[in-house]
């Protein structure tokens, strides 16, 4: 899926006609659909919606004025709005619908409920005069992303310092473990773009389910999925029954780039990018390809030895770090190990102590609020993801870890 890049952009269709909360698509065709003109600015454009209704809950209008489009893409726009009635601003995501079929991005974003997990707060359906239909997903807005964080240190010739490689890193983790395990949800397009940032709490969420799934095993799924410097190499052999670990992959590719400043695999091509990775890795043995793809037989590659991961970062690199990034860039799926188990590696064990801070020493955000994620979890696993001095604040013991 493209990035979002930043700056002007063509405003949205010029006219829109709102039709409905997407609760109720059957009245698609609703006669008191309001029509609002646009004055051939991203800023300006007012959309009003209805909301309610249901339950004896009273019906409300909420109106939104756009104020810049934030985010192009083959998907749509995504833009930066305000709520007229609350001030409130928000990020809406508008996409062309195709009337047959339900949005899968819709269906699973209702799904879920998570810290480190964008919010959808409504939607709703628009037509333009061309009688297109648009799907408006109204979300909550947070200003950065993990990719312009990156493009910031990198403008001025600095690393991004280790307590946010550690708290940026765990909560990408902490979200990977909830969609991986509650809702089932496969993401696809783990990248630094699709990770934003609140620059005041440092909290991170990830974002854009547009190319998200819930994989079923042995059924087949597309594998030309995920941004090329983040894709698992399963995907670049052609694997179609893979499994949620090709998010993993693509979280430690995010690490290692907070780590070096820059991509670790920046391939040019997908060719290109299996050539990247055997740099660092080495040739993959046949076991390992088999683990990737049983059928892919072409077997042809040049015999290349893994280079030493403590020298792939620079020398003054923790060895927990390095030790992290190893576990999770591995050619065998199965081998890479879960969210969850990343959550709790010894790296992000400062995150733990009673007295963790941020550097200008304001409290870090929630990172022990699990959720359901932890239902399949080990005592021992619990134990080390829940610190003792969060438990005693609490008063819980780790057979009881919900709501933490």
């Amino acid at each position: 899926m493209a990035s979002m890049p930043l700056g002007p952009q063509p405003p949205p269709p010029d006219r829109d006609v709102v039709m409905t909360d997407c609760r109720r698509p059957e009245v698609a065709d609703d006669k008191e659909a309001s029509v609002v003109d646009n004055n051939d600015t991203a800023t300006g454009h007012i959309i009003s919606t209805t909301i309610g209704g249901k339950n004896g809950e009273a019906k409300r209008t909420i109106s939104y004025m756009a104020e810049r489009v934030v985010g192009t893409g083959s998907f749509g726009i995504v833009f930066q709005a305000k709520c007229l009635e609350t001030g409130e601003t928000v990020a809406i995501k508008k996409v062309l619908q195709d009337k047959r079929y339900k949005n899968r991005e819709l269906q699973l974003m209702r799904s879920m409920d998570h810290p480190n997990v964008i919010s959808l707060k409504h939607c709703f359906f628009s037509t333009t005069n061309k009688d297109e239909l648009f799907l408006n997903l109204v979300m909550e807005y947070v200003p950065e992303t993990l990719y312009r964080v990156l493009k910031h240190y990198s403008n001025v010739n600095q690393r991004m310092p280790l307590i946010y490689v550690k708290l940026y890193t765990y909560q990408i983790f902490r979200g990977l473990a909830y969609i991986h395990t509650v809702p089932g949800v496969c993401h696809r397009d783990v990248k630094p773009q699709n990770l934003l940032v609140d620059p005041l709490t440092h909290q991170v969420k990830l974002c854009d389910f547009g190319s998200a799934k819930v994989l079923v095993k042995g059924e087949a799924n597309i594998s030309y999925i995920c941004s090329r410097y983040y894709r698992a190499p399963e995907l670049i052999f052609g694997a179609t029954e893979y499994t949620t670990t090709i998010d993993i992959w693509s979280a430690g590719c995010v690490l290692a780039e907070l780590l070096l400043g820059q991509p670790l695999f920046p391939g040019e091509s997908a060719v290109d990018q299996l050539v990247e990775i055997i740099k660092v890795l080495g040739t993959p043995t046949r076991e390992e390809i088999r683990c990737m793809n049983p059928n892919y037989t072409e077997y042809r590659f040049p015999q290349i030895k893994a280079h030493p991961w403590h020298k792939v970062f620079h020398k003054r690199m923790p060895p927990e770090a390095i030790d992290l990034a190893s576990r999770l860039l591995q050619y065998s799926p199965s081998l890479r190990c879960s969210a969850l188990e990343a959550c709790a590696h010894p790296f992000f064990d400062e995150l733990r102590e009673p007295n963790a801070r941020l550097p200008n020493g304001r409290p870090l955000p929630p990172l022990f609020n699990f959720k359901q994620e932890l239902a399949g979890a080990s005592p021992e696993l619990i134990n080390k993801l829940i610190p003792e001095h969060i438990r005693r604040q609490a008063g819980l013991s780790f057979t009881h870890p919900a709501g933490t």
